[in-house]
């Protein structure tokens, strides 16, 4: 399933890039329905960043999504990794136990709006490979990403300094 989310931030591409590579940032970040990450890699190679999390979902699953990991524990890992000369990068997540079932990839970018603004944009796609039931759960997924894409957006914001609240735009 498709997914895009934008968000405006009043720093420069610089800043966001760096909060957003931050290992300390994320595991302080509270996320609706999911523990706090524990880092799994971290590397600063140049202008090349990657940031790898593992997370658990602590919320209430759907009976569909309860039959799906057969009583185990949900976590994924996800993987940012962005060049900060050009800001473009990737957000890849899998789940650990079945990455081949649920997983997914999105392109990101920061672009500038004038030397004090930035405006990010997430896009990707959500995969569930499951029969009968994998497009049902994407459509459940998507918009709890999306909710917590917004809760990093106005996290970022809010450190990056005052007057940054992003201005969230999803769209599915």
């Amino acid at each position: 399933m498709r997914f895009e989310t934008e968000h405006d931030f009043a720093a420069p591409c610089a800043a966001v890039a760096a909060l957003l590579c931050d290992p300390d940032f994320h595991t302080q970040l509270a996320l609706p329905d999911l523990s706090l990450p524990t880092v799994v890699a971290h590397a600063d190679d140049g202008s090349t960043r990657e940031l790898t999390l593992r997370y658990e979902y602590v919320g209430q699953l759907d009976p569909i999504a309860r039959k799906v990991i057969a009583g185990r524990q949900l976590t994924w890992i996800q993987a940012l990794r962005l060049d900060t000369t050009t800001f473009k990068g990737t957000l890849t997540f899998s789940a650990e136990a079945a990455p081949d079932r649920l997983n997914g990839q999105a392109d990101l970018a920061l672009v500038a709006d004038g030397d004090a603004r930035c405006h990010r944009r997430i896009a990707g796609d959500l995969h569930v490979r499951v029969p009968l039931i994998g497009g049902t759960a994407e459509r459940r997924i998507v918009p709890g990403l999306l909710i917590r894409l917004d809760v990093e957006a106005a996290t970022l914001a809010a450190k990056l300094g005052p007057g940054a609240d992003p201005e969230a735009r999803p769209a599915l």
